[in-house]
């Protein structure tokens, strides 16, 4: 039974356009690409050799220099995330009994974990001469859990703490499982978010022999176009987001900025293909009508989408379609897709993306999808794709959409606080 508000009172975030919220709000807005060369090793010979890197990242502005070493890239980007969001809501945990926190909890997402700790292990086990030279870290390093455990060892939280997995939609799934933890009285407050760390050899090679990345190598900042007829596949980003949520109560007791409500969620399945999206886009369709009964809202209520449009032809056209199914009586809705601009964060994207609905709403400024300069012509007609510029306008709801690799499908809703 639902019995309680849930709302957002902290963000925090690292990812190619920004080290933090306020950077990548800015650049957002202002319509910035993040996509570069990839110098995260030689690609020089790989298919594609550009992605959406982090840049300027200094693991010691978070983590103590003799600790840097126990964590994969991934965990280092969500700790620095959860910093930033927790310093946002004004959470001291030290002031807090420990009573108190055992309800708070922290559910972290990843879709590949520690794949940059994994790879370089094994490469060195298999360049050697076969003796098992493993670093004692490895397995903690490498399991997708680990995040989520860190960030409650690092603030001594005791309440329900573990990893969502549903590859490009665990971050909206965490927070959708955040929502259920304290409207069913089971949490106060929620730290949730994702981390991604992909930029790897493995992992661009095996995504670029799947045809799934854009090899516009002569074209690096506008090679994520989602929507349009030219598009060729997505391009790779890396990065972390962080919300905390909290009950409503909560929050107001003790005297918490509130940017925004998370008023519902829905999950659902394509049921149809390993990597493909079902034609009609039956997943996402059965996922957003989920999220609007969950969240007692009407369609034509919504007033901004964040869409999971990642560039690809396929997926696209299929999101696309059961967006328009849902919302043909919203004529004022407006859609974009900022992976035009942070390419794809795979597991991190949906709450990279939740930060970007909830300032949304909070700002009253629409982003843009930048790239896009020709809509498919096979993308329903009467969506209205943001294109270009942000737009400024007031809405009430917004919706984040979010599918993953074995057919996930996420969509969360969050909505304009008027305190």
């Amino acid at each position: 039974m639902k019995n309680k508000k849930v709302v957002v009172t902290g963000l925090g975030t690292v990812n190619p356009l920004g080290l933090n919220v306020k950077d990548f709000w800015k650049n957002t807005i202002e319509g910035k690409s993040g996509a570069g060369p990839i110098t995260k090793f030689d690609a020089s010979k790989f298919k594609t050799t550009f992605a959406c890197e982090v840049k300027g990242f200094d693991p010691e502005l978070y983590i103590e220099k003799k600790e840097i070493r126990k964590y994969d890239l991934f965990t280092q980007y969500a700790i620095s995330a959860a910093q930033e969001a927790i310093e946002d809501a004004g959470f001291d945990f030290a002031r807090l009994s420990d009573e108190e926190r055992t309800r708070i909890g922290v559910i972290w997402a990843s879709g590949y974990g520690g794949i940059s700790t994994f790879e370089s292990q094994l490469t060195e086990f298999n360049s050697g001469d076969g003796t098992p030279r493993f670093n004692p870290f490895f397995i903690p390093k490498i399991i997708t859990d680990i995040a989520a455990g860190v960030i409650s060892m690092r603030y001594k939280l005791y309440g329900p703490n573990y990893c969502t997995v549903s590859a490009c939609a665990s971050s909206n799934t965490a927070i959708i499982n955040a929502l259920d933890l304290i409207r069913n009285g089971r949490a106060d407050v929620v730290i949730v978010g994702g981390s991604e760390a992909s930029i790897t050899p493995a992992s661009i090679g095996g995504f670029s022999a799947s045809q799934a990345l854009s090899r516009r190598n002569e074209e690096i900042e506008t090679a994520s176009r989602p929507f349009d007829v030219s598009r060729d596949g997505f391009v790779a980003g890396e990065g972390a987001g962080a919300l905390i949520l909290e009950s409503y109560e909560y929050a107001v007791k003790r005297g918490a900025k509130i940017y925004a409500e998370v008023a519902g969620g829905g999950m659902a399945a394509d049921a149809y293909h390993l990597t493909s999206t079902h034609p009609e886009g039956l997943g996402a369709l059965l996922g957003i009508k989920a999220a609007l009964q969950d969240a007692g809202v009407e369609a034509s209520e919504i007033g901004y989408i964040n869409a999971h449009a990642t560039s690809t032809g396929a997926g696209d056209l299929s999101e696309m379609k059961a967006i328009a199914e849902v919302f043909r009586q919203a004529p004022d809705l407006l859609i974009s897709s900022t992976k035009s601009m942070t390419g794809h964060m795979l597991g991190a994207a949906g709450a990279v993306e939740s930060i970007v609905s909830v300032l949304s709403l909070y700002n009253g400024i629409i982003p843009a999808t930048i790239n896009t300069t020709e809509i498919d012509p096979l993308i329903p007609s009467e969506l209205n794709i943001l294109t270009g510029q942000a737009k400024r306008k007031e809405i009430r709801y917004a919706l984040n959409n979010s599918f993953g690799f074995g057919g996930h499908t996420a969509t969360s809703i969050f909505k304009r606080m008027n305190l």
